[in-house]
């Protein structure tokens, strides 16, 4: 216990004394139900979904926190135009939006766009679609790169990001303003996981003080 209790006290203070630049990997699932161009009739029309559409999203911030990369799978949402007969599950475009106040509709600006209008991801280009073999959907894999953004950079979204005030979207015909979306989680500051930590040990300290000073059973 002591021991533990001492290295908890240690990655507290070695939290507390080194910022934390180390990669970030957010994981995300996209969904209809984060989608308020979906789940709100006034932006929706009342049109339903199809419940089918979905998918996953990864992302990696590198160690220097000056690029991000990603990789997304989507399901039930025609790539190419020619998976299904049905203009309307036709993906038009993907972004990722961010910034500090969502609008009356729910939404934050984009600012980089990896599919369709607007591209950012062109500096260098690092896009790759792979649509499905067979069935409805497919993988999508770029890099929002420094000088990248849809009158933006990644720097200055940086902060929006890490807040979890940004998300990943796939707008289709039937759904221009968005059919499925993955909502960043927000990242806790260095000095959060620090007082997390040394509360921790505090506790540990706590337990083992009321060991000592509890009578022993004869």
């Amino acid at each position: 216990m002591k021991a533990v209790v001492r290295s908890l006290a240690a990655a507290a203070l070695l939290g507390l004394a080194a910022p934390a630049h180390a990669a970030l990997t957010f994981t995300v699932n996209l969904t209809n139900g984060q989608e308020p161009s979906v789940t709100n009739p006034t932006l929706s029309d009342g049109i339903t979904p199809r419940p089918a559409s979905f998918g996953s999203a990864t992302f990696v911030i590198n160690d220097a926190m000056t690029a991000m990369t990603f990789t997304a799978t989507i399901f039930n949402i025609d790539v190419t135009g020619m998976q299904t007969t049905d203009i309307n599950d036709n993906l038009l475009n993907a972004h990722i939006h961010a910034g500090t106040t969502l609008s009356t509709a729910g939404t934050f600006p984009v600012v980089w766009g990896f599919f369709g209008a607007p591209f950012n991801d062109n500096n260098p280009n690092d896009a790759v679609v792979t649509p499905f073999a067979s069935g409805v959907g497919g993988t999508f894999s770029g890099k929002w790169d420094a000088p990248e953004g849809n009158g933006t950079t990644f720097a200055a979204q940086l902060a929006n990001i890490l807040g979890g005030r940004a998300y990943i979207n796939f707008h289709t015909v039937q759904f221009p303003g968005g059919e499925i979306r993955g909502n960043f989680v927000p990242v806790p500051e260095p000095a959060s996981w620090a007082t997390m930590l040394l509360g921790f040990a505090a506790i540990g300290f706590s337990v083992r003080a009321r060991r000592r000073a509890a009578p022993q059973a004869a």
